[in-house]
């Protein structure tokens, strides 16, 4: 077991090398749609990239996942096989929200230097699917709202 200070630790040198492995500029929260971003996320037993919805107007939200909904038959055919749509994700702190995301199958741990080159290769392919999909069908997305 790690204490607070070293899983934190941890923590702050899997983002860094990350980082400095894969220096690029991601897409994250610049999709120009309110509550409407793309994520890396790790912890100590799973990876995934994700993309959340979470507008404070729940309208908004529906419309967006609706919208994506419609798209999906694309997205697993010609990006992503293994995506999984949630349309009730309960964040940490309670919160639900809509999340589409691909786990990363496997065996991973932010506290296991010898998994992270796998989980970074994964979030790099991962990460660069979902936001070639988006490119392509950003406008369409974006009638929704």
């Amino acid at each position: 077991m790690f204490s607070k200070e070293e899983s934190a630790k941890m923590r702050k040198e899997f983002w860094t090398s990350f980082g400095k492995s894969f220096p690029r500029k991601w897409l994250l929260y610049n999709t120009n749609i309110k509550g409407f971003s793309f994520k890396f996320q790790a912890d100590r037993k799973k990876a995934f990239v994700t993309l959340d919805i979470e507008n404070p107007e729940e309208i908004a939200n529906e419309l967006l996942y609706d919208q994506l909904l419609s798209l999906r038959k694309i997205l697993e055919t010609e990006y992503l096989p293994e995506v999984i749509f949630d349309p009730a994700f309960q964040l940490d702190s309670g919160k639900y929200i809509h999340r589409i995301y691909v786990l990363h199958e496997k065996k991973f741990s932010i506290h296991n230097k010898n998994t992270w080159r796998d989980c970074y290769e994964f979030f790099v392919d991962t990460m660069t699917q979902f936001e070639l999909f988006y490119y392509e069908y950003e406008d369409f997305i974006k009638q929704a709202i």
